[in-house]
């Protein structure tokens, strides 16, 4: 790492460094070196829409969604039944005459495509959602229309085509069976209190109509999602005995709440340690509702949001504690109310290193992303105990009420890291798992080390340098796999034994060297935090990433995303000579360095001195355009014992025998 204190001199006496290229014809390796740094051209080029340098065009524009749904839960079948009310927004040039709706219950249906793609995943079927009418609303009065379903999406033939600046209603009936464990990202699982439902990819959600595509309606195979923004209205009606925490505000709590519970919710609200809402006496009491028999209806809010979710269960503890952020208003013309980090688990998380916790990791995650790249912008965040899905939702990450100690940590960090990406910067992630995983445990990473003066540093998990904690060191194996594929390979297409070393590990290191080798933190970070802000609640796509950390940065980086995302190139010196220039020392020394890898990084190159002082000098990129071999001169000082390149180790080069050489 070159941007800390340095053992000793960063260079001696001046250290007027000169690179002299070997004299006569032009090296063998020029050839090589001019198709490592030859111009990138992006898969997408700039536009109206898209600009040169990474921002949004002049005429960047993007369709909204907004939503009032209601549900209602049987615990007796496991059926969500449902109505919503979808006002879409046409903010395209284009007319649109239909409109495009996701159904990601259907991957569960027998003989969808995803039992084909992924059959281990889908052991289990159900009938998916199942359509009981949509009608387009217009002056008061509901026209019937007819839907076409094609595996999990249904096409909605207008009777007039929606114009530029236009909204259109539509309203649709709907249930489906919620599954079980087996259902991974939504699902019903057993705890000793009563079931746990975590619930996702619930309602009908609008397909994105933007520039690049049209309508974008990659059949959901079971990865990621892809969605517009809107504000969110929704009601959850459960049994009496149900605790329900969702994504938003909750906006009836009289209703739903004991005067007890909207106490100590009130105490939390002023309080940097965690609070009991729900005890574990509390689950097994039937006093501590509002109600005997009968049911609820939970209320939430959430604005500018791409998605909601939600978790209910008679056998939820609940705690909470504030964030340090703003109050928000809940909802409009209500007054601004403090935020809340919260959990719920069923009483067998709990533990001192368990569950207990949870709330202090969703606290941190929150407020250190906040202060480090973006303000969170929604009024709580929640933290569920379930089955162990490991999933993301704006304001609400599905969890395992197993994990703990470490583990605990590093998934609720990460799981809460996807506020960013892709919920603020929404991405697409079904195309794109780079931008939205390896970004976000990228920001994790750096979590690990500020948290509880790094406690759970480093991050070392199936997500990040698994082996050693140490990126540069186990991201070898990932390199020099002739069968890993390259970040840009469209999500779909990673085989599972991938996804976590590349999408994740290999994304997120990729930033890392960007941050601390190439750019040093001050740069980068202005420029990503500018990224975020840029594109929030925005669709960028990774053209536009590029472009704007050239343009922002004012480096041209084409060849480390040429190296690093297109294809999976490393670094790879070797000393070649280390003498006295002129066999004279008082001239100084002169050392040989050959680049034999493809991914020129920066690379730091130590003269160790017997005196025990050391200089260092960093070879830049550009060394490498013309040549593949270079002298660097350093002016006279004390005797030398040996040179070294890359001596911290900073950089992910699989041979190091020849990265050393003592003096003769």
């Amino acid at each position: 790492m070159r941007y800390r204190k340095l053992a000793a001199l960063l260079c001696l006496a001046g250290c007027n460094t000169a690179y002299a290229a070997p004299e006569g014809t032009m090296p063998a390796g020029s050839m090589e070196m001019r198709q490592v740094f030859d111009t990138l051209q992006l898969p997408d080029a700039p536009d109206r829409y898209f600009s040169g340098s990474g921002m949004p065009g002049p005429d960047y524009w993007q369709n909204r969604a907004d939503y009032t749904i209601h549900a209602r839960i049987d615990p007796l079948t496991h059926r969500l039944t449902g109505e919503e009310t979808v006002t879409y927004t046409n903010n395209s040039p284009d007319s649109l005459d239909e409109l495009w709706v996701q159904l990601d219950q259907n991957i569960y249906r027998p003989r969808s495509r995803a039992s084909f793609a992924n059959p281990e995943r889908h052991a289990h079927t159900t009938d998916g959602a199942v359509i009981e009418q949509v009608t387009l609303i217009r002056n008061g009065h509901e026209t019937l229309l007819q839907p076409r379903v094609n595996d999990t999406r249904m096409q909605l033939a207008l009777p007039d085509p929606l114009p530029h600046g236009q909204k259109v209603q539509v309203r649709i009936r709907w249930h489906h069976t919620i599954p079980g464990t087996w259902g991974g990202r939504t699902a019903v699982s057993s705890a000793k209190d009563g079931d746990i439902y975590e619930v996702a990819q619930w309602y009908p959600r609008m397909s994105v109509y933007d520039a690049r595509r049209g309508w974008d309606t990659l059949p959901y195979l079971g990865q990621e999602f892809y969605l517009d923004y809107g504000d969110f209205d929704y009601t959850v009606t459960v049994p009496w005995n149900f605790t329900v925490v969702g994504s938003g505000a909750l906006l009836n709590p009289a209703d739903v709440l004991t005067p007890t519970e909207r106490a100590r919710l009130a105490q939390a609200a002023h309080s940097d340690r965690t609070v009991l809402i729900r005890t574990a006496q509390d689950v097994t009491d039937p006093a501590s509702h509002v109600a005997r028999n009968g049911e609820k209806t939970w209320h939430f809010r959430m604005e500018n949001t791409r998605d909601v979710s939600f978790a209910a269960s008679p056998a939820f503890m609940w705690d909470a504690a504030r964030m340090d952020l703003p109050a928000l208003k809940p909802a409009p013309g209500m007054p601004p109310t403090p935020r809340l980090a919260m959990s719920v688990y069923p009483r067998e998380g709990q533990g001192a290193q368990a569950w207990d916790r949870s709330t202090e990791y969703v606290k941190h995650a929150i407020e250190y992303f906040s202060s480090q790249w973006y303000a969170y912008p929604w009024p709580n965040a929640v933290n569920v105990g379930g089955h162990g899905a490991g999933m993301e939702y704006p304001g609400i990450v599905f969890d395992g009420w197993q994990d703990r100690d470490a583990m605990l940590f590093w998934i609720t960090t990460h799981e809460l890291g996807h506020d960013w990406f892709p919920m603020i910067v929404g991405s697409n992630e079904r195309r794109n798992a780079f931008m939205d995983e390896g970004f976000n445990t990228f920001i994790d990473a750096y979590a690990s080390q500020h948290f509880n003066n790094g406690e759970y540093a480093p991050k070392k998990d199936p997500e990040f340098a698994p082996r050693t904690g140490r990126p540069a060191d186990d991201i070898i194996p990932v390199l020099t796999d002739p069968q890993a594929p390259p970040l840009m390979l469209t999500s779909e297409l990673v085989p599972e034994k991938y996804r976590h070393p590349v999408s994740y590990f290999k994304s997120a290191y990729g930033l890392m060297l960007l941050r601390e080798q190439i750019l040093g933190p001050e740069r980068f970070d202005a420029a990503f935090r500018r990224y975020i802000q840029v594109w929030a609640y925005r669709h960028p796509a990774p053209s536009d990433f590029f472009r704007f950390m050239n343009s922002e940065t004012g480096e041209d980086l084409g060849w480390f995303w040429r190296g690093w995302y297109f294809e999976n190139w490393w670094p790879d010196y070797a000393l070649t000579d280390l003498s006295a220039i002129n066999n004279d020392p008082h001239q100084g020394m002169q050392v040989g360095v050959r680049s034999k890898g493809r991914l020129m990084l920066p690379v730091v190159l130590r003269l160790d001195y017997a005196d025990g002082t050391h200089a260092d000098q960093i070879i830049p990129t550009e060394s490498w355009h013309l040549t593949d071999h270079i002298t660097v001169n350093f002016p006279a000082g004390p005797a030398v014992l040996k040179a070294t390149l890359d001596p911290d180790h900073a950089l992910p080069e699989p041979d190091r025998t020849d990265n050393s050489r003592t003096m003769p």
